[in-house]
């Protein structure tokens, strides 16, 4: 089942994980962290486990010391419960749970981050949110993007990205197997209009890179290889 590894190893959500806090930010609660008068900002768009995840906050600290502002937005508001799984599947919890709403509620953020005086934007999404970056990245509502692991995202759609895009994938992962990898690959070189790159991390899983275990030290090495790249991305087309 294509979902499962969506679901699999569920952080244990903390509303006051992280070094920032918690502000409103058009409607959404918002995990923001790192000195809001930075002129680069980045959008982090969780996975279905929502914005209290703590290692994603933990990432978001990580992005803002290296000199960015950086939001994490609560566009899931219900987090996928696992435990519930059997009254509310993961194709169900979807139906309200749409990327298209996260993609419509992102566009007021960026122009607020963008009011505020930040003159460049980048996004990142895990799982869930690589769709939404994605199709930020098609109306080129951001300066650069990275997806990790991304859910959803299908060939056309990656025709379609209009900025910079690294693509971090994972060997083990049924949602965006090395095989749809390497045809995202493909087709970004065939367009050859945006500068790109396609990584595959061997020996992860899907998820890895906010929802290793901190007791697995290929995952942890891994998911830190992942995140470093994320802000060398982010160095060479935000700053």
């Amino acid at each position: 089942m294509a979902g499962h590894q969506c679901c699999s190893n569920p952080p244990t959500l903390d509303p006051s994980a992280g070094a920032g806090h918690v502000e409103q930010l058009c409607g959404l609660s918002t995990y923001v962290t790192g000195s809001p008068n930075a002129k680069h900002a980045i959008i982090l768009i969780s996975d279905i486990f929502g914005y209290e995840a703590p290692k994603l906050r933990k990432l978001a600290d990580k992005v803002s010391a290296a000199g960015y502002y950086v939001v994490v937005p609560d566009f899931i508001r219900e987090p996928f419960v696992l435990e519930d799984i059997a009254n509310n599947p993961l194709e169900v919890w979807l139906k309200d749970h749409g990327t298209d709403k996260g993609f419509e509620e992102a566009k007021p953020i960026i122009e607020t981050l963008k009011s505020k005086g930040a003159s460049s934007v980048g996004a990142a999404g895990f799982c869930w949110g690589g769709k939404v970056v994605v199709e930020l990245s098609k109306v080129e509502l951001i300066q650069a993007a990275v997806i990790l692991h991304p859910a959803w995202v299908t060939v056309d759609d990656i025709k379609g990205v209009k900025v910079p895009i690294a693509v971090l994938g994972a060997e083990i992962d049924h949602i965006a197997p090395p095989e749809l990898l390497k045809q995202y690959d493909e087709a970004l070189t065939s367009q050859s209009k945006v500068d790109f790159y396609v990584k595959i991390f061997p020996k992860v899983t899907h998820g890895w890179t906010t929802r290793y275990e901190d007791e697995d030290e290929v995952a942890v090495k891994s998911a830190e290889e992942a995140h470093q790249n994320l802000l060398d991305w982010f160095a060479k087309y935000i700053k």
